[in-house]
């Protein structure tokens, strides 16, 4: 079978996207307003880009419903800050409640009883919950399209980053106590560390 995504609704193309782009990491990023209201919300298209300098990006889509930026979006070219919060199994669930669309202006924080801390460097709240937090200032900010089904893509230059202490040892995060979890398609997620294999690379 061959599928044209040029022929298909954007929802469609999406759902080949989402089933096919998998596990996805999930950033969830925090960010503020200029009237200093905090926002925090999840996005599966996310990965890392290179070390030197440490940049990393994430892609949110223009929402579905009523073809408006997302909040973080709207937040992050007025400010040019955001942090992202790995997430753990530990958190999934709340995670989970913030990707509801919240009117902007709304602290999501609050909504779903999760703890604010000060970022360091970025003038941004991390989630205390979050064993991993980047602090990130906008490096570049893409866009595609202005129709439902478009998207951004937000660089962030990785500026500070927290890891709790039980997880950093020789330079290296625990992977096993961190318990990350991923996005597959639909309403699914998938634990990283329950089947995992090691291949070593020939040199």
């Amino acid at each position: 079978m061959e599928i044209r995504p040029d022929t298909l609704p954007w929802q469609d193309a999406y759902k080949l996207l989402i089933g096919s782009v998998l596990p996805r990491p999930i950033a969830f990023v925090s960010t503020v307003n200029l009237e200093g209201v905090a926002n925090v919300a999840p996005f599966s298209f996310f990965t890392a880009i290179c070390a030197d300098p440490m940049l990393v990006c994430f892609a949110p889509m223009i929402r579905g419903t009523d073809g408006e930026k997302k909040d973080t979006l709207k937040n992050i070219e007025l400010t040019k800050r955001f942090i992202i919060n790995i997430v753990s199994e530990e958190i999934c669930e709340q995670v989970n409640n913030a990707a509801a669309d919240f009117p902007y202006g709304v602290d999501e924080f609050e909504q779903v009883g999760l703890t604010k801390v000060d970022g360091t460097t970025v003038q941004v709240p991390r989630v205390k919950e979050s064993l991993v937090g980047l602090e990130c200032e906008l490096h570049e900010l893409l866009h595609f399209g202005e129709n439902k089904g478009a998207g951004s893509l937000v660089i962030g230059k990785v500026v500070n980053v927290h890891i709790n202490d039980e997880l950093y040892a020789d330079g290296k995060i625990n992977t096993e106590k961190l318990n990350p979890v991923g996005r597959l398609a639909g309403h699914s997620y998938t634990r990283a560390i329950s089947d995992t294999f090691a291949i070593e690379r020939k040199r």
